[in-house]
């Protein structure tokens, strides 16, 4: 054989693995997709106000506390805890975690809500970084700030759960705003399963663009930024499409950091929070793992209409940077648990979930690159390869476009969050060029990401934020 007749080979059979492997996530894809349209239409117009007046004064109501961790987050934490302060719940707790911040956190959090410092004496039951100081606002009785040596995201959340009095906490990022329902609807599945749940996820939503005061939202918007739009797109894919299909047969492995409540019982007993990137996912991996093994019929779900709003970022230096962070994170979780992959002993989770996270979740990127990268080629090959490549191409539209198109269309069917059509208009538009010029952005970001595992690269790397509220 000669190497251009090796090359001819390795081109066709690059190319028609790209063809086979985008059709399989194409129908992988669809199924969810009609399982989340299904899912959405079962529950269409419930999720008002009035099903959920009730659990303001039901006996049963779970008291939560709500954890903050916060590290540098000078710019947003008064609008998450003023947000905090006003939702509606009948009994709950705040506790901010500053973990060493060097910036005036912990000065604006005394300043504003009236901090006095407590002789505390609370049960360790997950190991933590020494705690410094332990404050209680004079205004609000149910706001604590812990002040303790950085130690990362999970060590500040593990120092939360510590110091937690009810038996069922909440983490949410320093950044977020969350609407004033979001916890009656998030909890309403672990208070009518009657502990069967274990976890519930709510859906996190773009702020940038939006009108906040005082960590209230006023009025949701679309921000003018066309990488901002990008991302509310790729959120509503995400999460009305990707998770509610996976919540529906208990698939999820993961509960976003920045808006999930677990039952600190289980969690405390699976081992808290580890220091990994993506603490979020290996904790529910860990939490599913669990279960299977103890042979329980616990559940973790998503619920789509709780909201917590988060800044996003609006440039593509730190976009970038925090895709390959998620990407290392997803690896980080596969392979602490990867004795679950392909093994019955773990049901579903093992045989589904795992393969599907690492395969097409984790490796997707990669073959995306190589089917750009074939795209490429044939324009020089021209003939039977440019063809091919003009079906690859069309694939793509469907399988990024398309069902991008079809999530926004879902968020007005059902959730109904931007009041304007012509902010769904933008979306829609903005969904038909997700495959001209972001895809292959992110598709790249990721692949980085890989690289950056092999390269054993840990750091978290620097976020930029402007603040999303007054």
């Amino acid at each position: 054989m000669t190497i251009d007749t090796f090359g001819e080979s390795l081109l066709w059979f690059i190319g028609w693995f790209v063809f086979i492997y985008m059709i399989g996530i194409i129908l992988f894809y669809g199924t969810l997709l009609i399982i989340a349209l299904l899912q959405l239409r079962r529950t269409y117009q419930l999720d008002d106000y009035e099903p959920y007046e009730e659990l303001l004064t039901l006996d049963q109501t779970k008291p939560v506390s709500i954890l903050v961790p916060a590290y540098n987050e000078s710019v947003g934490i008064m609008a998450t805890v003023r947000s905090l302060l006003s939702i509606e719940y009948p009994q709950y707790e705040i506790i901010v975690i500053n973990d060493g911040s060097s910036d005036d956190t912990l000065t604006k959090l005394i300043q504003t809500f009236q901090l006095v410092e407590l002789s505390s004496v609370f049960r360790q039951q997950l190991d933590t970084k020494p705690i410094i100081g332990v404050y209680r606002s004079k205004v609000y009785s149910n706001l604590l700030v812990v002040d303790k040596e950085n130690g990362g995201k999970a060590d500040a959340l593990n120092a939360g759960i510590n110091l937690s009095s009810y038996p069922y906490f909440c983490s949410i990022d320093g950044d977020s705003v969350l609407e004033r329902t979001a916890f009656l609807k998030v909890m309403k599945p672990i208070i009518e399963s009657d502990g069967d749940v274990i976890a519930s996820g709510g859906s996190i939503r773009i702020a940038n663009g939006c009108e906040i005061d005082r960590g209230q939202i006023i009025k949701v918007g679309l921000s003018s930024v066309p990488l901002v739009v990008m991302q509310v797109v790729e959120y509503l894919r995400a999460f009305l499409m990707g998770r509610i299909g996976l919540s529906r047969h208990n698939l999820l492995l993961i509960i976003s950091g920045a808006f999930g409540v677990f039952s600190k019982r289980w969690v405390i007993e699976a081992g808290g929070y580890k220091h990994t990137v993506g603490e979020d996912m290996e904790l529910v991996v860990r939490l599913h793992r669990l279960i299977k093994e103890k042979k329980e019929k616990k559940k973790i779900v998503y619920v789509p209409d709780p909201v917590s709003w988060t800044e996003a970022p609006e440039s593509l230096k730190y976009l970038r940077r925090q895709r390959k962070r998620w990407h290392r994170g997803l690896f980080e979780s596969i392979w602490m648990h990867k004795k679950l992959l392909f093994n019955p002993k773990y049901g579903s989770i093992g045989m589904i979930s795992m393969p599907y996270y690492l395969f097409i979740e984790f490796l997707g990127p990669v073959v995306e690159l190589s089917g750009y990268i074939y795209m490429i080629l044939s324009i020089w090959l021209g003939g039977i390869y440019l063809e091919f490549a003009i079906i690859l191409f069309m694939l793509s539209i469907l399988y990024g476009s398309i069902l991008s198109m079809a999530a926004v269309l879902l968020e007005e069917w059902s959730i109904r969050k931007f009041p304007k059509t012509m902010d769904i208009v933008r979306l829609f538009f903005f969904s038909l060029t997700e495959n001209l010029w972001y895809r292959p952005l992110t598709v790249l970001w990721r692949v980085e990401g890989i690289i950056e595992v092999f390269l054993r690269k840990r750091d978290w790397g620097e976020m930029k934020r402007k603040g999303v509220s007054n």
